[in-house]
Parts: C-alpha cells; sequence; structure tokens
C-alpha cells in the first residue's frame, strides 16, 4: 500500500492511498463468505455459496462495494500508523478509482481528509514560578471542622418553632397537574436548605411551623411527568433540629483515638492544614496551564470545535443563544489547546499510564456516573473510549511532572512543597503493575481522545462512518 501525505492547513491533512489488488483481495474474500451467508440459492446451504453464483445472483459490483466498504477503515488505519498521522477528528474519505469489476484488477485510489494534532514547539517545561494563596487555618476553620464532627454524632430533637435552614423536616408532598394528582410523598425527611429534593422546596419551607401547609410551582425531576410543571402541595408535620454533643474530653474520647479536647483540636488543625497544602498543589496545577498557554500558539481544528459547541449547545437546547456561544467556542477551543499542549508534553516526557491507575480512573469516573465499574468500562469499550480514558490519565500525569519542575511559593513569598500532590498525581511510589504507554495509543485514536463530539447520527467517537459514492 503506498500513501502520501498532503497538509492542507496546520490542522487538516489529505491522505493519497493506493491499495494494490493482492491488498485488497481478503476484503474480497470477506465480501463473498459474508453476502454468501446472507443469501438464499436452492441446492447450497448458506456460507457455501460459490462466489460464480454470487457474481450471478448478486452481482460482482455489489461485492466490489462490500470489500471496499469493508477494509477501508483498515487502509486508513494503516496508513495513519505508517505516516504517523497524530489524529483529532473523524475522517471524510472519498475514492477516486475503482478497481475493475470484472476481474478485480488496478488499485484502489482514495483520498481522506482528517483533522491532526498541529506541529508546535513545545515551551520551555523547567523553571515556572507559580504563586499560590499562603495556608492560614484560622480558629474558625478549626471550629468549622469540629463541628462537622458533632453533627456526626447528634440527635434530632423535635422543636417547637418554624423551620429554618438546618433544620430536618418531616413533610407530606402532593403534585398535581392541573386536577389530576400525578405524585406523592409521605412522612419523608429533609434537611431545609440543602437543595437536594426539588426546586422552590426551601423558599417553601422558609418560616413554616409544624401542621402547616403552603403551594408552590416547581418542574417535576421524574416520572412519567419529568420536565412538566406541577403545583406542588407540602404539609409541614415535624420541625427537628440537631442537637450536638458538647465539645469535651468525653466528645473526644468517643470521636476520636484522643483522651482530649484539645489534642483533637491540634489534630484537626494538622488536617486543616495539610488539607489546604494539598490544596496549594491543586492551584499550582491549573496556574501552569494558562502560563503554558501563554508562551505557545496552538492551533485547533475549526470543525473539531463547531461540533463540540454544537452537542453542548443541543443538550442545553440553547443553539440560538449567541451569546452563549460565544462562552462555549472561547472554553471548547482552550480545551482542546490544552489537550494538545498535554498530549505533546506526555510525548517528550515518556509519561505511562499502569494498569492500576487507568482502573481507578475508571472507577471513580462510574461513581461519578452512579454506574457499577463493569458496565460503565463496557459500555466505554463499546463506544471505543478506553483509549480516551488512558490519555486523560496520561495528561493528569503529565502535568505533575511539569509542576514537579516548577518553584512554587506562596503569596507571602515562602517557598511550597507541592511534592505530596505531584505523588498523588503520579501514582505514588512502588506501583509496579503492567505499564500502558499512552503515547503509543495516540495517533490510532481517530479522535478518542479529543472529540468529545457525537456526529449527527448520534454516534460517539471512535465509530467513525465514511462518506462515498458507490461505482
Amino acid at each position: 500500500m503506498k500513501t502520501t501525505v498532503e497538509k492542507l492547513t496546520p490542522t487538516r491533512v489529505k491522505l493519497n492511498i493506493s491499495v494494490t489488488p493482492d491488498e485488497l483481495k481478503p476484503s474480497i474474500t470477506h465480501a463473498y463468505e459474508h453476502i454468501g451467508s446472507q443469501v438464499n440459492i436452492p441446492g447450497f446451504r448458506k456460507g457455501k455459496i460459490p462466489p460464480q453464483l454470487i457474481d450471478q445472483r448478486v452481482g460482482r459490483e455489489e461485492v466490489l462495494n462490500h470489500a471496499v466498504s469493508d477494509g477501508l477503515d483498515k487502509f486508513y488505519r494503516q496508513a495513519v500508523t505508517e505516516e504517523g498521522i497524530r489524529v483529532l477528528g473523524r475522517p471524510e474519505a472519498d475514492i477516486k478509482t475503482w478497481p475493475e469489476v470484472k476481474d478485480f484488477s488496478g488499485d484502489l485510489e482514495l483520498t481522506v481528509e482528517v483533522d491532526v494534532r498541529p506541529e508546535f514547539t513545545l515551551p520551555k517545561l523547567d523553571g515556572l514560578k507559580l504563586t499560590v494563596d499562603a495556608v492560614e487555618v484560622s480558629a474558625d476553620d478549626v471550629k468549622d471542622e469540629l463541628d462537622a464532627l458533632r453533627s456526626r454524632f447528634g440527635t434530632l430533637v423535635t422543636v417547637e418553632r418554624p423551620a429554618k435552614k438546618g433544620d430536618f423536616a418531616q413533610l407530606d408532598l402532593v403534585a398535581k397537574i392541573g386536577d389530576t394528582e400525578v405524585d406523592s410523598a409521605t412522612s419523608i425527611s429533609y434537611e431545609v436548605g440543602s437543595g437536594e429534593l426539588i426546586e422552590g422546596i426551601d423558599e417553601a419551607l422558609d418560616s413554616l411551623s409544624a401542621g402547616e401547609s403552603t403551594t408552590f410551582e416547581s418542574v417535576l425531576l421524574g416520572g412519567d411527568h419529568e420536565g412538566e410543571t406541577a403545583l406542588i402541595s407540602v404539609t409541614l408535620l415535624a420541625v427537628k433540629e440537631r442537637e450536638l454533643p458538647e465539645a469535651d474530653d468525653d466528645f473526644a474520647q468517643i470521636a476520636s483515638q484522643f483522651d482530649t479536647i484539645k489534642e483533637l483540636k491540634a489534630d484537626i488543625k494538622e488536617q486543616v492544614e495539610r488539607s489546604k497544602a494539598f490544596g496549594q498543589g491543586a492551584q499550582a496545577r491549573d496556574q501552569i496551564v494558562d502560563e503554558l498557554l501563554k508562551s505557545v500558539e496552538i492551533p485547533v481544528p475549526p470543525k473539531l470545535v463547531e461540533d463540540e459547541v454544537h452537542r453542548h449547545l443541543e443538550n442545553e437546547n440553547r443553539l440560538e443563544d449567541d451569546v452563549h456561544r460565544a462562552e462555549v467556542t472561547e472554553s471548547s477551543e482552550k480545551t482542546f489547546r490544552t489537550q494538545i499542549l498535554l498530549d505533546s508534553i506526555v510525548e517528550q516526557e515518556e509519561v505511562k499510564v499502569t494498569q492500576n491507575e487507568l482502573t481507578t480512573y475508571l472507577v471513580q469516573g462510574a461513581a461519578q456516573y452512579g454506574m457499577e465499574p463493569g458496565e460503565f468500562i463496557q459500555v466505554l469499550d463499546k463506544n471505543g473510549q478506553i483509549p480516551g480514558m488512558i490519555a486523560e490519565v496520561a495528561r493528569v500525569k503529565a502535568l505533575a511532572v511539569v509542576l514537579d519542575k516548577a518553584k512554587v511559593v506562596d503569596s507571602k513569598g515562602k517557598d511550597v512543597d507541592v511534592s505530596a500532590f505531584t505523588a498523588t498525581a503520579l501514582g505514588g511510589e512502588g506501583d509496579d503493575s503492567e505499564e500502558i504507554t499512552a503515547a503509543s495509543i495516540q495517533g490510532t485514536n481517530d479522535g478518542h481522545e479529543h472529540g468529545a463530539a457525537k456526529d449527527g447520527h448520534g454516534r460517539k467517537p471512535g465509530h467513525e462512518h465514511y462518506g462515498h459514492d458507490h461505482k
């Protein structure tokens, strides 16, 4: 197979691919086998029909069409691999010359246009200086954490007063659309002000006392009438507040390994300090991207951005919102530039992803979507998105690599040690599980790691479909 590459723009190339009859032959054989398993010819079992009969019944032209369609993806991927093309988007194929129908002689010649990762020089990664907020632990910080711990050991006590934020309300709810009751719930417990029930409930409960009722309108969040506006009737049955235990030595002994409340508070202060120090690492990480993007020009394929913006606005039903479109366009362009930048760092720094790291990332992703890890992984695998997950882990690690090279100081000029943060991002010490080379999958992903948008038929990245005219 012969391939030449024509650079159309900094982010798009045309592949001119020539496939010989010998290279197309396996696809021809597969076409006969597949068609033979689909047609019925008296006297022959499916799959055992001679090619000559298939030629008579179906036609060699259909066999050739089937063979080319079958081999198109394979030829494209082979060309991409051989030429070292770093693909970002979906390919668009056009068949220029077909083999002869009578004997399948002559080369198959096709062109494929596809968006690619632009070439650019990475900025210097050493010597970046970043300034983060200084770590300051106040008495209020310690009190808030101590109160949160006390609340875990608190008890609910009924009070005779109007409900307020933080109370636990016992409720009856009835939802009606017109005169029809569409949903109801009895004696449910809800923390006022948490915003975890239905929009408008917190305002309705504010200052309401036990035994009182009120109504408000809200959009239903589930059931057969999801998305419809209903009239919600709420009856407050009881108001309860959480009674917290005293913050004394007895509590310290119950809630921790410490004997005194003084020791417990000292430990809480250390925990808050560690948490804020970890936050300094996250703040520095976020700054790194902006600093690097300032120092390098990275063009982004316009179609890639356009598809992502359209997908985003379509999901929000805001396709006609030009102001929001501009905001999403700017955000999407930065996201893609960041991904391209980090992918280049992954290659330069030879960042590796281990099986354990990938598994951890997928388990966390499953939790975010409320899915079982096995089910989540099956969905990703079916849609060809596992390589994209590997790339995401590699990008996280690439950021940690750059952060490890930077000089980080706080707002008071004090050096900040972010090693704990980078160690977490890099997977820590002693992870000797099998390594996956994230860089090795790039160039064959066809947009898996960059293309969040689906195509016009709702297909997810990794399911490329080529458009060409059949002979």
